[in-house]
């Protein structure tokens, strides 16, 4: 039987290829971390990270991912500890109402690997560099699929920032 892996335990997939990774999450698996937004890919409530790489979880079929190994807001920190992101979110109050949290944590995860590997985004001055400086700018333009409707951004990118420097990727 083909199987997922949702924060390191294996889970056939549903029957029906119909079914998103957003709904196997939230309905199939009883996870409620990952939020339904606009379930349109346009808000980033719904990010997970799949291989260590963000996606829209609203946008993708379960049975895309056969094989493949999905990290949700619930598969992150270890042994009881919150991630050291998530817990920067608390120390700089990167959250209001805490519904875009869970995807603004996950991307943010990704979006730290993207630089590592130095993927540019539209603002990269150098796209031949190998390695990419987490400037303002360059985190704002690669959070910005992310909607915060309560304001909290501020918030939001001292954690990351943070989070960022102590990983050793530090802004110009």
């Amino acid at each position: 039987m083909p199987t997922i892996s949702i924060n390191g335990s294996d889970h056939p997939l549903p029957q029906d290829t119909r079914v998103s990774l957003l709904n196997f999450l939230r309905k199939h698996l009883q996870l409620s971390g990952t939020k339904v937004g606009c379930n349109q890919g346009a808000c980033g409530a719904c990010t997970v990270l799949a291989d260590g790489e963000r996606i829209l979880s609203c946008l993708a079929l379960a049975v895309q991912y056969e094989g493949r190994a999905i990290t949700s807001i619930e598969g992150l920190g270890t042994d009881g500890q919150l991630h050291p992101l998530q817990q920067a979110f608390i120390e700089y109050d990167g959250f209001q109402c805490g519904y875009c949290t869970p995807g603004q944590i996950c991307s943010a995860i990704g979006m730290a690997a993207e630089l590592g590997r130095g993927v540019p985004s539209h603002v990269t001055a150098d796209l031949s560099t190998p390695t990419i400086a987490p400037s303002h700018d360059e985190v704002r333009e690669r959070m910005s699929g992310n909607l915060c409707r309560c304001g909290a951004h501020n918030g939001i990118i001292a954690a990351i920032n943070e989070q960022l420097a102590a990983a050793g990727q530090e802004a110009p």
